[in-house]
């Protein structure tokens, strides 16, 4: 696949290392000359220096032999007016990174569609999004959805009083709590993944990912030994877009406190903000976090742009006795080690991103990709548009290796937990584990 990318910051340089490791035609567009040849020193890609909204530079990147135009410079009208003209020189998709939430609504991306922008994505909402779930089930570290929520995947660490701990894989599927309703599809131990097979014995400080067909269930957080523990008063430090995104979904339903040092930005956030209490300090001072009842919050995001400060601070709020912390990290690495540090989940836009914009490259009818934190595998949603060798047989007889599960099936909006017996359909909607060495292998089956 021919991909140029236009914009070598977080987001882009993300997507080509992803790309470039998977042997895509990578060619990445930026105006730094220095930014370019750092990218030119550690990945495979052509690069071009240049403004990315000029056709002459389109005409020399390539565009009008693209199958995907991704523009992600910082600029979100550079980014439309590039994308806008990509499609017009010939690329067959375009992706267009946006700050504006107006430009999502439908009506919105309705115009830009006929304009040839195929898709706008932006970063703070999605990332909001997901610290909104996260704050909703909070007795979870990891909770990603299909389908609004027909099938989940959920993370959690094991700690030493779960039921779960030294059960093997086998135990917990003839377990009758299970009711077909969960299935564990990996595990992460000492930052190695583990494919859970029947006689895998679960550990204390695993971090196991199910598959679940009803996450809000209370069967499974038993099962899972997860205590609802209700949230209602949340502290966020930091007073950026992504805080004032989280806070405008939060302060209807939770008593919100954010932290921002700049006053500017503070009268923007009590100016913008219904029923937020904003507060003028230093969010890195954990005295001043003390004096305002740092003790006595259910939950703490740290949303600062400095990711240490954000990992120390969720490490005290933890040590106050805070039950749910999040802390976003700039350097996607940090992620990995989010259950061996102590902080419950570190999120980071350009991985959420690159998520969302991921689905674009697969082969096959992607409906949804999620990257697992800390995993080295996908979670891809295709939908079966046609009659094939995966719909003639069972599960447990089709030509898949060993390294792939399906893990979930949704079918006429019905979320199933299917086992080696079950029989896919021309319509099914199919959650696919897979290890990146075998992702070739399942796009074609699902073409």
């Amino acid at each position: 696949m021919n991909i140029v990318i236009a914009g070598a910051g977080d987001v882009g340089y993300h997507l080509a290392e992803l790309l470039a490791q998977e042997s895509q035609n990578i060619t990445l567009i930026d105006r730094d000359e220095d930014v370019l040849e750092m990218v030119s020193n550690r990945l495979d890609v052509l690069t071009i220096c240049g403004d990315c909204a000029s056709p002459n530079i389109l005409q020399s990147a390539g565009v009008k032999k693209a199958n995907l135009f991704l523009a992600v410079t910082t600029s979100e009208k550079t980014n439309l007016i590039s994308a806008i003209l990509a499609k017009k020189m010939g690329a067959t998709k375009t992706v267009a990174r946006v700050q504006n939430q107006e430009y999502i609504e439908k009506s919105a991306k309705a115009n830009f569609s006929e304009l040839g922008v195929d898709s706008v994505i932006c970063p703070n909402k999605l990332a909001a999004l997901e610290l909104q779930k996260l704050i909703q089930e909070s007795y979870f570290t990891d909770v990603f959805d299909f389908e609004g929520g027909k099938m989940s995947v959920i993370g959690l660490t094991l700690e030493g009083c779960s039921p779960l701990k030294n059960k093997t894989i086998r135990e917990l599927r003839v377990s009758s709590e299970l009711n077909g309703i969960v299935r564990p599809i990996a595990i992460l131990r000492d930052s190695s993944t583990i494919l859970p097979e029947g006689s895998t014995t679960l550990k204390e400080n695993d971090h196991v990912f199910f598959m679940t067909n009803d996450r809000k269930k209370l069967p499974l957080k038993r099962y899972v030994g997860k205590e609802n523990s209700k949230i209602n008063r949340i502290m966020i430090v930091g007073g950026g877009n992504l805080t004032y995104s989280t806070a405008k979904m939060l302060e209807k339903d939770f008593n919100v406190t954010i932290v921002e040092k700049n006053k500017d930005r503070c009268n923007f956030l009590a100016e913008h903000l219904q029923n937020a209490l904003i507060i003028n300090a230093d969010p890195s001072n954990m005295d001043m976090l003390e004096e305002e009842g740092l003790e006595h919050m259910d939950a703490f995001l740290a949303l600062t742009p400095n990711s240490e400060t954000n990992i120390i601070t969720s490490l005290s709020a933890k040590n106050h006795g805070v039950f749910k912390t999040i802390a976003q990290v700039e350097n996607s690495d940090y992620v990995h080690i989010s259950q061996n540090i102590g902080v419950d989940t570190l999120i980071n836009k350009k991985l959420i991103a690159a998520n969302n914009i991921f689905r674009f490259v697969r082969k096959g009818k992607v409906e949804e990709i999620v990257s697992l934190k800390g995993v080295d595998a996908e979670l891809i949603e295709f939908e079966l548009h046609r009659d094939n060798q995966l719909t003639k047989h069972p599960i447990k007889d089709l030509p898949l290796p060993k390294s792939v599960i399906i893990g979930g099936i949704i079918r006429n909006n019905s979320g199933l937990i299917p086992n080696g017996d079950f029989q896919m359909k021309n319509g099914d909607k199919v959650i696919v584990f897979a290890m990146p060495e075998t992702i070739p292998v399942v796009e074609d089956l699902f073409r």
